[in-house]
């Protein structure tokens, strides 16, 4: 998620839905809480807005397609939505920059469970570290499409895109051997323009996104 940088007060490490919402809203927009840890959002370039905003639209209008084969499911595209980790409570959560989420009524608090995609777009000022701490937070709460955008060096455009699918089963390993974590994704597609005419992937619905569209 990308917001408007802002000097950042002295906080405690750790707070409840409830303190956040008390603080002023541009303070409140740069945190998100990992069971109640304070965790800060880097503030992206513009470029970054500008590919999560074309990245939503045409993941909103290709679940837009999908209700019209599929009338008796309703998937809804968004962006920059907070999304709630467990049925309950609201001080565990993550804002990821596009995702799918079912149909709602207005104003409900999006969970996991209501959730099939999360999506982010890299800045410069993401570290390694950062990316997959949060991409783990999204397989442990059993979402089961991130999609990971990387902008070009330059950053006139998106450079690459990757879709990871989170694994059913587990693969095996040598005795003795445990995984880090209980969930993982698995890498299931990658596009870069000039390789391909666009990105075109079955899961969750039909998406078939020309570069062009994605194009700034």
């Amino acid at each position: 998620m990308a917001v408007p940088s802002v000097d950042r007060p002295d906080l405690p490490e750790a707070m409840t839905w409830e303190e956040l919402e008390k603080l002023p809203e541009e303070v409140a927009a740069q945190i998100e809480l990992w069971d109640g840890r304070v965790v800060w959002v880097r503030r992206g370039p513009g470029e970054h807005q500008l590919a999560t905003l074309l990245l939503a639209q045409e993941i909103r209008r290709c679940s837009s397609d999908d209700r019209l084969s599929h009338p008796e499911r309703c998937w809804r595209g968004n962006l920059e939505t907070n999304v709630f980790f467990g049925n309950t409570g609201k001080s565990d959560f993550v804002t990821p920059d596009f995702l799918v989420h079912r149909c709602l009524s207005p104003g409900a608090d999006v969970r996991a469970s209501d959730t099939v995609l999360v999506g982010e777009v890299l800045s410069p000022s993401n570290t390694t570290t950062e990316i997959e701490a949060k991409k783990a937070r999204y397989a442990g709460a059993g979402i089961p499409s991130y999609w990971e955008v990387e902008l070009t060096q330059d950053l006139t455009g998106i450079g690459a895109l990757r879709v990871y699918i989170l694994e059913i089963g587990h693969a095996e390993l040598p005795p003795g051997v445990r995984p880090l974590r209980h969930a993982n994704y698995l890498l299931a597609g990658e596009w870069s323009p000039g390789a391909t005419a666009g990105i075109s992937f079955p899961y969750p619905f039909s998406i078939e996104i020309p570069w062009s569209s994605l194009a700034f």
